[in-house]
């Protein structure tokens, strides 16, 4: 059914659509929409037989998200930013468990300093917790994805983070097709899970593991998400027969085919490149786009495949490794190793600060030209940054980088000093 929606709305429909049985959620912006539509259909009647259960803190919302999906339920939980940051140890332990428990997040920058728009550095600062990470680029597919991630995450009895920019999308109207009961339970079947807590046959689910057999066990979550590899195309196949739409994926690829330049990113700002790649087509310039999707797995053999006959790529991500450059950027250059192609990375958006078509032709243009530095930062105000730098050699007692250079680019008002 088509409607105009808040994606976070489209998002809990989605989700209560899958039939779990367990949600567990502590308020976060920007994902709280999303577990408030869900209470609010617990509580109605509209889902059932589902627990909702508030709890204390993320780390909380996690512990109880992994009992509820050893126990044998199909279990649900959203997050973002420092609140996935508080949960990480328990992240950790819903991936080394097996469960497959799927989770929204909802992506937003990690403080400090204090921040509350998105970007990805959430999700991605927990790339090695063994969590498979799905992007989406509008809220269809986001609604698209989160069917899907069940699916996945069952079959493979592993967990699944589905990736939806903070803001930009959860609390974007648009227009999604939400679809009926019957083709989500032709899709998704009844949750029989690989590992479950039964009195009438005991076993333990986390025992002690030492140097014998760890490294095996990690293996084998390893091995899982490569399964993933095989399957996420496959299902994203079943679901275009039921649902009649493309959705999902490993990767997606927009006027590559003789593009000597490939813009490569994840996420919303996918619709932003993709509006500048057209217009720069009708220039005549040979430019395409390469989304990824599957995060991790990281699919590398795909990724080398589309970017093989071009001529270079910018990797622009919504992230920063500190002291490194780029997180998405250091992958896709695993894929192409001995390629010879010339890779660039392109740090952007990093606290919500907008990607401007402006910018992204004037970046694409000197990619195109070759002149772009290893790593770029997109936007980034010179003046204020070596005024910092300069402040800090001159005095010890510099001041707090944040506030000064808040003070510097005239936004703290006269009152605060």
């Amino acid at each position: 059914m088509l409607k105009q929606t808040e994606g976070s709305k489209a998002v809990a429909e989605a989700i209560a659509l899958c039939r779990p049985e367990v949600i567990c959620a502590y308020p976060i912006s920007p994902q709280t929409h999303i577990v408030e539509a869900l209470g609010e259909s617990v509580k109605s009647g509209e889902l059932t037989p589902c627990e909702f259960i508030n709890v204390e803190s993320e780390f909380a919302a996690m512990s109880v998200a992994i009992g509820a999906s050893a126990a044998g339920a199909r279990a649900y939980t959203a997050t973002a930013s420092q609140g996935l940051l508080f949960m990480a140890e328990a992240v950790y332990n819903a991936s080394g468990l097996g469960l497959p428990i799927v989770m929204t997040v909802a992506n937003r920058a990690i403080g400090a300093p204090i921040n509350i728009w998105n970007d990805h550095s959430d999700s991605l600062s927990q790339r090695e917790s063994g969590w498979m990470q799905l992007f989406a680029e509008t809220n269809q597919e986001a609604v698209d994805l989160h069917i899907q991630a069940f699916r996945l995450a069952e079959e493979l009895s592993m967990p699944i983070m589905v990736c939806m920019d903070g803001f930009i999308l959860t609390h974007a109207f648009e227009r999604v097709d939400i679809p009926s009961q019957a083709q989500v339970d032709a899709y998704l079947p009844p949750f029989e899970p690989r590992q479950v807590l039964d009195p009438a046959e005991p076993v333990s689910i986390g025992a002690m593991v030492g140097p014998e057999a760890f490294m095996e066990v990690r293996y084998l979550a390893h091995a899982k998400q490569m399964q993933a590899i095989e399957r996420i195309p496959q299902l994203a196949s079943e679901f275009r027969e039921i649902f009649g739409r493309d959705s999902g994926g490993l990767i997606r690829t927009y006027c590559t085919e003789d593009a000597d330049t490939i813009i490569i990113a994840m996420g919303s700002v996918l619709g932003t490149i993709k509006d500048t790649v057209d217009e720069m087509r009708a220039e005549g310039h040979k430019i395409g786009v390469l989304g990824i999707i599957s995060y991790r797995p990281f699919p590398l053999e795909q990724v080398k495949a589309a970017l093989i006959n071009c001529r270079r790529f910018v990797v622009l991500e919504k992230s920063l490794a500190v002291g490194m450059g780029g997180i998405v950027a250091t992958d896709v250059r695993m894929a192409v190793t001995g390629t010879g192609l010339k890779g660039f990375t392109a740090i952007a958006g990093l606290g919500g600060r907008p990607i401007t078509k402006a910018s992204l032709h004037k970046l694409f243009r000197e990619a195109e030209a070759e002149t772009l530095p290893p790593v770029t930062f997109l936007d980034l105000d010179w003046d204020a940054v070596n005024k910092q730098l300069a402040r800090e050699k001159q005095t010890r007692r510099s001041g707090p980088v944040a506030e000064n250079i808040l003070h510097d680019k005239g936004i703290v008002s006269a009152k605060f000093g």
